[in-house]
């Protein structure tokens, strides 16, 4: 039983980094084609528009909170500066779509890189890293 868990546990430790830029290109496409609302009978298309939407805006949610808790020490970080729009799931899900255009074929890095880079990119701030005063 002991062997059984450690084994389980490998598993899933090593599942937890598994999501690869090429499957992160495959979900968001999925997801821009569901905003499109282009019909699929394919029920796997969901899942992976769903893995793409909840990864990228959740990495959002993430650098937003990032962002809350370094204010509170007097840091800005200013990566990026997400617009308050209704519609920002579907714009977050096309700028990683276009910033993977632009990358070859089988890029390295991680998915977190990726997005975080495509955020910047889309969607940049005004004003560059700084102390607040």
């Amino acid at each position: 039983m002991k062997k059984l868990f450690c084994l389980l546990a490998l598993c899933c430790a090593a599942s937890a980094h598994a999501y690869s830029i090429d499957e992160l290109r495959d979900d968001c496409q999925a997801a821009d084609d569901f905003y499109a609302q282009k019909k699929t009978t394919d029920p796997y298309q969901s899942v992976r528009s769903a893995r793409c939407i909840s990864y990228v805006a959740g990495f959002a949610d993430g650098y937003a909170i990032s962002d809350y808790l370094a204010e509170k020490i007097g840091l800005k970080i200013n990566a990026f500066c997400l617009p308050n729009d209704a519609d920002l799931t579907p714009r977050l899900v096309r700028a990683v779509l276009a910033h993977l255009e632009h990358l070859p074929p089988k890029p390295g890095g991680n998915t977190a890189m990726l997005v975080a880079s495509a955020l910047a990119k889309s969607f940049s701030c005004p004003d560059s890293l700084e102390t607040k005063k």
